[in-house]
């Protein structure tokens, strides 16, 4: 199949102070490391970075609100409030929804209403930075096993490994691990971790594949700035578990016809390789391709499909910028690396990721949903993005829906129901329900 890139010119989210500076000292956020701020080059003759701009997002109405869109026309958003930076969601048979908070809560919407207490059996999470409770999935055989998978980053197991570098330092980044509990119809039970990446501020989602196997993604984020050596950038390097994603029965170990296994020096947990801060992950229904979303730096972002032994590039080609102006490199293709089948410049923040197969929106079907947290690093610029293509799967059209909100979006799934189901990335989040809005009444004679 012919993949072409698609070329948009959108935009992405505000980020707090408090995240703001911590995000400026990781690397893999979105935001300038260490060595982007002591090289020369960038922005005027030094590297200081610009302040940030600090607009927090509006808080969003309690009732329903109407919003025009450009082929279903007058949709209704519903939010439920009472999050804390949700990160992900899935739906419980019973028309539950379980949602994942960033900072290591696991909650419950039954009936339109947030439970106010906490779900129980969700381990110690190390929520530092960008780290916490990440993504959510059910086994797909859940009406037999009642399985509930989700990653996390665990916080490191010695005390004496609490802090890097002395009094005052960061903490050590928790590792990036895979778990998986029973529902028992109130909480989590049995829960244990059935695989470990590695020790990582960066993201990891999860999803099930048409051949039963757990596809997971283990971020990174930019070389030193000057991208001097691209090629033993951790995401290019076969031995490491950085910018990779994994493939794995759903008890964490290894299928035997993973792409890699008995090949030397490579880790046979990988499906492919060479990628970014992956935030969005989910299984195209028409194709059974796993399709990817992941953030550039300050510009490229990429929705791609992913191919088992793959090379997605990064950060060898790239159509980003750092965070301080200069380009990654001045490669956007190079032979035996994939393109993307979609990119942004500038960058959307892209987070959440799934297409929509129901009937309730009927205009929308067969359409990729992507969700994004800020454009072009302005705040207020949150958006959900509609995509659709034509029958070789060419990117047709883009619409930003749910940009007068200002919003940042996390994730958007569509529920049993045929609605679609969307989280912001807020301290005070909500899960939004996009539903067709009433037949205005008519007047009678």
């Amino acid at each position: 199949m012919t993949r072409r890139f698609s070329l948009g010119v959108l935009v992405g989210t505000a980020v707090a102070a408090a995240l703001m500076a911590t995000i400026s000292a990781q690397s893999g956020a979105r935001g300038s490391n260490a060595a982007q701020q002591t090289q020369p080059g960038g922005r005027g003759r030094g590297l200081n970075a610009p302040p940030p701009i600090i607009w927090p997002s509006p808080p969003l109405p309690d009732g329903p609100i109407l919003e025009d869109t450009a082929l279903v026309h007058q949709i209704r958003i519903v939010p439920i409030k009472g999050l804390n930076q949700p990160w992900s969601l899935a739906f419980l048979p019973d028309g539950s929804i379980l949602v994942t908070g960033r900072p290591g809560r696991l909650r419950i919407v039954r009936n339109g209403v947030l439970d106010p207490r906490p779900v129980s059996g969700i381990p110690a999470v190390q929520a530092t930075g960008l780290a916490g409770l990440m993504d959510l999935a059910l086994h797909p055989r859940f009406a037999e096993n009642r399985l509930v998978y989700f990653t996390y980053h665990k916080p490191p197991a010695a005390p004496a490994d609490a802090a890097v570098g002395g009094r005052g330092g960061a903490p050590a980044p928790g590792t990036i691990t895979l778990a998986r509990g029973r529902w028992d119809g109130s909480g989590l039970v049995d829960v244990q971790d059935i695989f470990s990446a590695l020790p990582s501020g960066n993201a990891s989602r999860i999803a099930f594949g048409r051949d039963g196997m757990l596809y997971m993604t283990v971020g990174y984020g930019d070389p030193p700035l000057g991208n001097a050596d691209p090629e033993k950038a951790p995401p290019q390097d076969p031995g490491s578990l950085v910018g990779k994603t994994l493939r794995l029965r759903d008890d964490g170990t290894v299928p035997p016809d993973n792409p890699f296994v008995g090949r030397p020096g490579y880790r046979p947990e990988i499906f492919t390789m060479g990628h970014r801060n992956m935030l969005g992950l989910t299984l195209n229904p028409m194709t059974g391709e796993m399709w990817e979303s992941e953030n550039g730096p300050n510009g490229g972002d990429e929705v791609n499909v992913l191919q088992p032994g793959k090379n997605y590039g990064w950060p060898v080609v790239s159509t980003g910028r750092f965070y301080l102006g200069p380009r990654v490199n001045t490669k956007m293709y190079q032979e035996g690396m994939e393109q993307p089948i979609i990119f942004w410049v500038p960058a959307i923040a892209t987070s959440g990721l799934t297409f929509y197969t129901g009937d309730r929106f009927p205009q929308w079907k067969g359409h990729l949903f992507a969700g994004g947290m800020r454009q072009g690093e302005v705040p207020r610029s949150g958006h959900l993005e509609r995509i659709d293509f034509n029958d070789k799967w060419e990117e047709l059209h883009r619409e930003s829906l749910l940009r007068e909100l200002q919003q940042r979006i996390r994730d958007v799934r569509q529920g049993p129901d045929g609605l679609l189901y969307v989280l912001t990335a807020e301290n005070d989040g909500a899960l939004l329900r996009l539903e067709p809005a009433p037949a205005p009444a008519t007047a009678g004679r």
